[in-house]
């Protein structure tokens, strides 16, 4: 999918998943020049993402769905975004084919923004100086941009998802991502079983989406396709040992009382509570919810607004 009616650009392609703060160093450098130049800045996807066509068994749990992945490149300064479908005919592409079909006769490129481990064309084959060797030959320009460190190491999406799916670290990510992570997922039928306890929880559905590790949460939750305030509660992620009740994921909301069956709620993980753990029964439990409430509670009047402003 390419945008219509193309202008002239500043091209930087990727898989940009979770829009981190290298893919925003990316974007910015390219919104600079295109600035510059009188240019259009245009990033560039694949989807799906092409270890899942080449190497299913390897491909990771991805951080963000392409629509909102575009979403947030456009709001990290992309003024399109060219959404590549990605199979096995076109990871036979060449290098040389990829550059002018798609870089100079689609996205009319004037100029390509790339991390210096950029790697395009079937196998791999092309990586920087490929590029620039290609740029001289059709006229247009490669700047490299060094990864961004974090902690002393590159910021990537594979770092990211880690930090979340081992350590539950929802805060580094914040950090790398410049905002909290969130998913999205629908209300379903769950067993009610929080109502009885004086907890009630929305039980939601995800599909294919980076979760962080099991454990208690504080969140921040919006409603799809509602205008109200942005509202905050305490997620559950795990199996719930003390019921023996199988895999779920909860979500608690503070001060609220309404339907939400079958709307779809965007959840921003702000702060990790405590790792998933068994109680010796339901006091103990409830007396424990009503600690993670309050712990909740805090983190979320702490947070930084700027992280949460995509919920």
């Amino acid at each position: 999918m390419y945008p219509s009616d193309l202008s002239p650009s500043v091209v930087t392609p990727g898989n940009h998943d979770g829009v981190h703060l290298g893919h925003r160093a990316l974007i910015s450098a390219a919104r600079d020049l295109a600035a510059r130049a009188g240019l259009c800045t245009m990033g560039m996807c694949f989807d799906p993402h092409p270890t899942s066509v080449l190497n299913p068994d390897r491909a990771p749990v991805l951080l963000t769905p392409m629509a909102r992945r575009v979403e947030l490149m456009r709001g990290a300064g992309c003024d399109d975004v060219a959404v590549l479908a990605f199979d096995r005919e076109f990871a036979q592409t060449s290098p040389e084919t990829f550059v002018r079909r798609v870089l100079v006769e689609r996205c009319r490129a004037r100029a390509v923004v790339v991390g210096p481990d950029f790697h395009f064309g079937s196998k791999r084959t092309g990586n920087v100086d490929t590029l620039r060797a290609l740029g001289q030959e059709h006229g247009f320009s490669v700047t490299v941009v060094r990864p961004v460190l974090f902690d002393g190491d590159p910021v990537s999406s594979t770092r990211v998802r880690r930090v979340l799916a081992e350590q539950g670290d929802v805060a580094a990510a914040a950090r790398m991502l410049t905002r909290v992570h969130d998913v999205e997922g629908e209300v379903v039928l769950g067993d009610q079983r929080g109502r009885t306890i004086g907890f009630p929880t929305a039980n939601l559905r995800f599909t294919d989406v980076q979760l962080p590790a099991d454990g208690v949460y504080a969140v921040a939750v919006s409603v799809a396709g509602s205008p109200g305030p942005r509202l905050h509660g305490v997620a559950n992620l795990g199996v719930r040992p003390t019921f023996a009740a199988g895999r779920s994921v909860e979500v608690h909301l503070f001060d609220f009382d309404g339907d939400l069956y079958g709307k779809t709620l965007r959840v921003g993980f702000v702060s990790r509570v405590r790792p998933e753990q068994t109680f010796g029964g339901v006091d103990q439990l409830v007396t424990q919810i009503k600690q993670d409430c309050d712990q909740a509670r805090s983190a979320l009047l702490a947070a930084d607004e700027e992280l949460l402003r995509w919920i």
